[in-house]
């Protein structure tokens, strides 16, 4: 089990494995190098885990018992076996395990209940300075399943991860999860030996906070890049300066870009393919290319301008490394690591034609190549970590076609009044609907329908989340407050896509919208579900679906909570991922403000936030409306 940084606890009977410890962590299966019958032999064998994190090992009370007290082919005492399930990395090279040994070395008696986590490590060193790690104690197979890790690099990791975690914890605001410390170190590691990495975690599990993480231990080597999608320039440079103050994020559109050590150059994936030959003059300490998979087809002028970039530690951080065919992944790894995959023919003809006509070891023997330099973990694997709901804020960049729209606009507004009394808040609502529908799409204001993508960073930015969701079969419901959005969504899910998304909303009969439900809640049913926040916001049951999207903001966060919990409520199984969308530098921010303040009241209806913004006087009101532009 690749660098979760988790310990998986299992019973060895004295002559086999048995069922996991009861009461402990998540329950897993996980496939772990354990002696057999026949002495002196070890297999891969499957075994029932209980998975904890490092810190919750201290305070377990497993009595008087030995990590594995016996030796293979023999019979000996039952006990709790330990395995240290941070990192599959051997002792001498990155990312290649050693040879899979051939005994199971007899351990120290575990500590007590509440000893500190230091006399864990002495137990794990062997009790004394130099004492040998129990093989059952890293036994995790590497992906040929022919190497498990050293014992002595299995322990350094631990060691490395506690003691990164323990860094970033006065330099990074952000509570990191044991497999995220872990990730920010993997990361340093794997750049400091490989030159690159491919980060590949699924959504929802925190590649940027790892990314930013990474960065900031970097940031006195000299300026930084990051490069991604136009939509998501400005939430880039909202979590670095949110996660890491200090650092400097700098949203570059052209020009010299001026920046040293401490700084963080954020570009968009247009910039880069327009203005890579600027980008390529100067040596970056490190690059992150977000959303990677923009780059899967080498060929493209983006791909040749982020290969041209001169770096010393290329990440590249992507929810689907492999989108369509494994030649992408090649285009990847040739990106951040050119020099272990140079040709693009022989990892053709060693992997992907081998693979296509069926053969396991070409898989097998692709896992394991690949291993030292690509860490993909998904939510069950790391769900002992983990929360039963993850909320992930994103803030969209608008397009020049909104920013333009969303300003005429209001000039418009302030230029005919808001008026006074019942007037009043009735031009306010219909100034707030335009401004907000124009944060959604511009069409959905002009009337001018005919092509929607490129249009709206909000819109782009969520047919990326449905691609990723698509790719990995996670059903998805997305969340909005307007008909007009829903129609609009349904057409360009079938367009993108060719799925058919049914739209649930309050001009639905009875009978339809059960049938919609009944539909989505089934196996076979459609992969994405649209829905009126109104009309599906409350007593729904949706648990097929573990990701949501809100569109477009609400005043009252405990609407947009209780539609959430359309899919987590009982009947689900699996963490539930919730993204909302905020178009930046708009009043959706400070919509989203107010959510963050907490100062939205659980009473607070769409009216009365209305109501309140038109109590306020001109100046203050145009204030709110008006486009951040500092931002």
């Amino acid at each position: 089990m690749p660098d979760r940084h988790l310990f998986a606890l299992w019973i060895w009977t004295g002559h086999g494995t048995g069922r996991a410890p009861a009461g402990l962590g998540d329950r897993e299966t996980l496939a772990l190098a354990v002696p057999t019958g026949a002495r002196g032999a070890i297999e891969i064998t499957d075994v029932d885990c209980a998975l904890i994190p490092p810190a919750e090992l201290a305070a377990l009370d497993l009595g008087a018992v030995s990590i594995v007290g016996t030796t293979p082919g023999t019979t000996g005492a039952s006990g709790v076996a330990v395995a240290a399930t941070t990192s599959t990395r051997p002792e001498t090279e990155p990312g290649r395990s050693g040879a899979i040994p051939t005994e199971a070395l007899a351990a120290p008696r575990l500590p007590a209940a509440g000893a500190s986590l230091r006399a864990w490590h002495a137990v794990l060193r062997g009790g004394e300075p130099g004492g040998a790690l129990p093989a059952a104690a890293h036994a995790v197979p590497d992906a040929a399943g022919t190497a498990i890790v050293s014992g002595a690099r299995a322990l350094r990791t631990l060691l490395d991860t506690e003691a990164m975690a323990a860094n970033l914890a006065t330099t990074l605001r952000a509570d990191l999860r044991p497999y995220q410390a872990r990730g920010v170190g993997w990361l340093t590691e794997t750049t400091a030996a490989f030159g690159g990495a491919v980060l590949a975690d699924e959504m929802g599990l925190g590649k940027t906070v790892q990314a930013i993480g990474f960065l900031l231990g970097r940031a006195t080597e000299g300026a930084q890049l990051v490069v991604c999608p136009t939509s998501l320039v400005g939430n880039w440079a909202h979590e670095i300066t949110r996660f890491a103050p200090d650092l400097r994020p700098i949203a570059w559109r052209g020009g010299e870009p001026a920046a040293g050590p401490g700084d963080v150059v954020v570009a968009g994936y247009p910039i880069l393919r327009r203005h890579g030959d600027v980008l390529a003059e100067r040596d970056w300490a490190s690059t992150v290319f977000d959303e990677a998979q923009a780059l899967k087809n080498p060929r493209t002028q983006l791909a040749k301008a982020a290969r041209a970039l001169a770096s010393p530690a290329k990440v590249a951080l992507t929810g689907t490394p492999v989108e369509n065919h494994l030649e992408e992944l090649w285009a990847l790894l040739h990106l951040i690591a050119p020099r272990l995959f140079a040709h693009r023919g022989q990892f053709r003809r060693r992997f992907v034609r081998p693979i296509q006509e069926g053969s396991a070891v070409a898989a097998a023997r692709l896992r394991d190549t690949i291993e030292p330099v690509v860490l993909a973990r998904k939510k069950f694997q790391v769900a002992a970590t983990l929360p039963a709901k993850i909320h992930t804020d994103l803030l969209c960049d608008l397009t020049a076609e909104q920013e333009q729209l969303y300003d005429r606009l209001l000039d418009r507004a302030i230029d005919d009044g808001f008026g006074s009394g019942a007037q009043r808040q009735s031009r306010v609502l219909a100034a707030l609907t335009a401004l907000k529908q124009v944060c959604n799409h511009p069409g959905l204001v002009t009337g001018d329908l005919a092509e929607l993508p490129g249009r709206s960073g909000k819109l782009d930015l969520c047919t990326d989340i449905v691609a990723t969701n698509l790719e990995t079969d996670s059903p998805t419901l997305i969340f909005t407050q307007y008909r007009q959005t829903g129609e609009l969504l349904v057409r360009h899910l079938a367009e993108q896509f060719g799925v058919t998304a049914p739209f649930f909303h309050g001009g639905l009969s009875q009978a339809e919208r059960a049938a919609i439900v009944r539909d989505f809640q089934s196996a076979d049913g459609p992969p994405v579900l649209v829905l009126s926040l109104r009309a599906a916001g409350t007593g729904l049951t949706l648990t097929r679906a573990a990701d949501v999207v809100h569109f477009d903001r609400w005043w009252n966060p405990a609407v947009e909570a209780q539609a959430s919990d359309r899919a987590h409520r009982i009947g689900q199984t699996r963490t539930v991922t919730i993204t909302t969308l905020t178009s930046g530098t708009t009043v959706e921010e400070h919509i989203a403000g107010m959510h963050d303040r907490k100062s939205a009241l659980t009473d607070l209806s769409d009216s009365a936030g209305i109501a309140a913004l038109a109590r306020l006087d001109d100046d203050q009101l145009v204030e709110i409306l008006r486009r951040k532009r500092e931002n």
